[in-house]
């Protein structure tokens, strides 16, 4: 195998020729063979002038900061940003971060302010530690120590029904009354509502309702619709809160109201003629009770007078049998139309009366009627 002499192995024209990049030059940093840009062709627009500055430029905020930072200030020494002291590393400032965050987090977390009307349940890892009384109080941080504020004078009040359904309840004579009502409660032991009810408000509903429909069970329509309303309340009240007693709820019961009863609404019609019967019905009865009152005080005063003439006729038997006599007679005849006429002798004349004179005109009047002549 032959080699080509060094002359045929590269052209003299090629071999006078420089390699160059693709901004020009000899593909060198600066275009040029020294480096600065300074052969032939287009300079490099990124190479850095001679100098080491672009001609006529302002170095920018972030040049500055970054040959800050390379430097370490401005003297080079190692200094922080306009002579402070040197900036902490990224590790130290992630444990200043880290530390401000705890710092407020365990001042979030321990410092509790309770209000007069409040009480704060305490827990320890979820065991119950004690109440916090009004005041600002203090507690170790959160997970240690949990804190739940309860307002114990707050008056909750539940109504039956929700919205303006209807709520339909059986008396105890076997009618239909539509209730609405209201319960109001508060908080009487915080601890025990805290840690005995999982839904305080769901069964304080559940044992008011239950306590309304066993009342009204045992309850007449009559007495549902009115009259009895002041009663049912209480004993609706007091079996309420023997249920949460019951239960340990750390709930007290303030009061039941009734708002409204009335019959369902698909009979009112005739729940309205039902009652207006029964109106009439007792409105009788009050007429008979008043008409027997009058008879019997009549027969009574009839009877005591006949008890004071009777005391007197042991007295005086015959005199008051006579007067007796006379009075019973007086009343008879004074109805009758005869006219007697006593004449001495026994001798009775014809006495013609006119039809006019027979005939008393007033049973009450005890005026004898005068005699004709040959009658006395």
């Amino acid at each position: 195998m032959r080699t080509l002499p060094g002359w045929l192995k590269r052209p003299p024209i090629l071999a006078a020729e420089t390699p160059k990049g693709p901004w020009g030059g000899s593909g060198d940093e600066g275009g040029g063979s020294d480096g600065n840009g300074s052969g032939g062709g287009p300079r490099n627009p990124w190479a850095v002038p001679p100098g080491g500055r672009r001609t006529g430029a302002k170095p920018t905020a972030l040049d500055e900061f970054l040959r800050k930072a390379r430097s370490g200030g401005p003297g080079g020494g190692g200094g922080g940003f306009g002579g402070m002291p040197g900036s902490p590393n990224a590790r130290a400032l992630w444990l200043i971060g880290v530390a401000i965050i705890l710092g407020i987090w365990v001042l979030y977390t321990s410092i509790h302010p309770i209000g007069p009307q409040q009480r704060g349940v305490v827990t320890y890892f979820g065991r119950y530690a004690g109440i916090l009384s009004p005041g600002i109080q203090i507690t170790p941080p959160a997970p240690i120590a949990s804190v739940r504020v309860l307002d114990v004078q707050k008056i909750r009040t539940e109504n039956f029904p929700e919205g303006s359904g209807e709520n339909l309840t059986l008396t105890g004579d076997q009618n239909i009354v539509d209730l609405t009502y209201s319960v109001r409660w508060d908080i009487a032991n915080p601890r025990d509502f805290t840690f005995q009810l999982a839904e305080p408000q769901a069964t304080v509903r559940a044992a008011a309702e239950s306590a309304m429909r066993a009342v009204i069970a045992t309850t007449t329509l009559e007495q549902a619709l009115g009259s009895g309303r002041t009663t049912i309340e209480q004993r609706v009240q007091d079996l309420t809160q023997d249920l949460l007693n019951q239960y340990k709820s750390g709930v007290r019961v303030q009061g039941v109201s009734i708002k409204q009863a009335t019959p369902p609404t698909q009979i009112v019609d005739d729940f309205n003629k039902v009652t207006a019967a029964q109106q009439e019905a007792a409105a009788a009865l009050n007429q008979a009770r008043s008409y027997r009152q009058q008879v019997i005080a009549a027969a009574q005063g009839e009877a005591a007078s006949f008890d004071k003439v009777y005391a007197e006729y042991r007295l005086a038997p015959e005199v008051t049998r006579r007067r007796m006599y006379y009075d019973t007679m007086e009343a008879v005849l004074a109805k009758t139309d005869k006219t007697i006429v006593e004449t001495p002798g026994g001798v009775v004349p014809y006495l013609p009366l006119p039809p006019t004179a027979r005939r008393v005109p007033d049973a009450a009047s005890t005026t004898p009627v005068p005699a004709q002549e040959g009658g006395q």
